[in-house]
């Protein structure tokens, strides 16, 4: 697989979104901003976001839903290799925000579920009834880690729903096309967890003494990040460690397409075809493209 370099000099790229026009919209958590990435790879801002922008999607209304972390990251310097370190003193939690692309006003809807401050949301994903699942990874702490959880919410601000908690690490998190099930990725497990949806916004009760499915768990020490769906069915999620794109099929059989950076966050698919797919490469601060094999799923809402 042939790799463009689109733009670089980005400050820890994520959350690409393909957007209408042919540009990319995502986060520099390092950088606090979202950034637009023109096809020709000039950049622009479009908001200012304080704390850690992670993942970002575009909601029914055609604005922009961040999952921001609230600053949970540290960055290290490592020879030239932007890694993401321990939770600073000063993070008190994330949030759920609202940008306006037009006007890069910012709101806040969700810090918090039943009285439970949220740690660091960390990427989101809206179904075709215009709600949206999202994961909190959690953060680190000198004793350990929070751990993350699953939640579901409405775009208004008037519900947020956590359907699963206590996990180590949630991060990418993405739809079947049929939307009948959820995946999620561990990143720490380096495991990919599937839930069965029973109804928009639902998930069905577990297995005794399982939190969800386990559609495979990566061998070795390799690290899961954020992820999107193909349209066949099969999950490509960011991998770190192993640089590139781990892609998934729901019979836990797996395939790996490398990416020249070893903290590979991210992958979002557009173009006529579905087959053009953007690359956040952030450890080195790039945005690369290339032709995917197969067509992404469309995603619910775009500007």
């Amino acid at each position: 697989m042939e790799l463009e370099l689109v733009t670089e000099g980005l400050r820890f790229p994520e959350g690409p979104v393909a957007m209408a026009d042919g540009s990319v919209i995502l986060a520099e958590i390092q950088g606090q901003v979202l950034t637009r990435v023109r096809p020709d790879g000039r950049k622009e801002t479009v908001a200012q976001v304080p704390g850690g922008p992670n993942g970002v999607a575009v909601g029914p209304d055609g604005a922009l839903y961040v999952a921001n972390n609230g600053g949970s990251f540290q960055f290290i310097d490592m020879g030239g290799l932007n890694v993401p370190g321990p939770t600073p003193p000063s993070h008190q939690g994330g949030s759920i925000q609202r940008v306006d692309p037009a006007t890069g006003a910012v709101t806040t809807l969700y810090t918090e579920c039943d009285g439970k401050r949220l740690v660091g949301p960390n990427d989101l994903v809206f179904d075709r009834q215009g709600g949206f699942w999202f994961t909190d990874h959690g953060c680190s702490t000198p004793d350990g880690r929070k751990h993350g959880a699953l939640y579901y919410a409405l775009p208004d601000g008037s519900k947020i729903v956590r359907w699963r908690d206590h996990f180590v690490s949630p991060n990418g998190v993405g739809l079947s096309p049929d939307e009948k099930t959820l995946y999620m990725a561990d990143t720490m497990l380096g495991r990919l967890w599937s839930f069965e949806v029973v109804e928009p916004g639902v998930l069905a009760d577990p297995a005794p003494l399982q939190p969800g499915n386990v559609v495979c768990n990566l061998p070795g020490y390799q690290l899961l990040d954020s992820l999107a769906v193909a349209a066949d069915g099969k999950v490509c999620v960011a991998t770190i460690i192993n640089g590139g794109i781990t892609v998934f099929s729901p019979d836990g059989t797996t395939e790996h397409h490398a990416a020249p950076d070893v903290i590979v966050t991210n992958i979002c698919f557009g173009g006529a075809d579905m087959r053009d797919a953007w690359i956040t490469a952030s450890g080195t601060g790039k945005l690369y493209k290339a032709r995917w094999p197969r067509p992404g799923l469309k995603l619910n809402f775009n500007a």
